[in-house]
């Protein structure tokens, strides 16, 4: 008798594993999103307004901060050719935001310290006080936007930002600029200071 009980308690913990399993399995799958409404929406914008059309960066602040969710889109080869993690603005100074860590809140307020969705032209190349004292302007393209320079919402490296996933921990929280690793930015500055031409910078949830 009771090797059939331990038996069946065996039988019960691969049971119970394998769901767990499936169920990781799944919520992986629900976690990939298709972007590539988003490439071609980009791509068709770089050509109209006289932007880079090799490649642009792609933010998506749906994601989990402690995965990489900032991507290097290449049109060329229709492919992300490089993903890392960036931060996301704490949103905390105007209302409670007990969710902070986990999901971006968005506001063009000024001193809201929120992210701004939509798109951006990254401009001129600028001294940062931050990281490896390199900064990008970033022009809001829209309304939920354009407050961005106006906010000093910049691209810029961060010493606290991992250049590897996280998860499940976090990343740090910003005043809404989005920060990325030392190690990703000296990548970042490489290929913005050889682009003859503006690059899109695209935040979306």
């Amino acid at each position: 008798m009771k090797n059939v009980l331990f038996i069946c308690f065996i039988a019960f913990l691969c049971c119970n594993n394998k769901v767990k399993e499936e169920k990781i399995k799944n919520s992986i799958v629900e976690t990939k999103k298709e972007y590539s409404s988003f490439h071609k929406e980009a791509l068709e914008y770089a050509k109209q307004n006289g932007f880079n059309q090799d490649f642009y960066y792609l933010l998506d602040f749906s994601i989990h901060s402690g995965k990489n969710r900032f991507f290097v889109y290449d049109f060329k080869n229709n492919e992300i050719k490089k993903q890392k993690l960036v931060t996301h603005g704490s949103c905390d100074q105007f209302e409670e935001n007990p969710e902070k860590w986990e999901k971006a809140k968005f506001s063009t307020k000024n001193e809201s310290h929120c992210s701004m969705k939509g798109k951006y032209k990254i401009g001129k190349r600028d001294y940062s006080s931050w990281g490896i004292n390199v900064k990008y302007w970033i022009h809001g393209l829209e309304k939920t936007n354009n407050t961005a320079v106006k906010r000093v919402v910049v691209l810029h490296s961060w010493d606290a930002v991992k250049d590897e996933e996280v998860y499940p921990r976090y990343s740090p929280l910003s005043w809404g600029c989005p920060a990325v690793s030392n190690e990703f930015m000296k990548e970042i500055d490489s290929e913005l200071q050889k682009s003859t031409k503006p690059v899109l910078l695209w935040i979306i949830e």
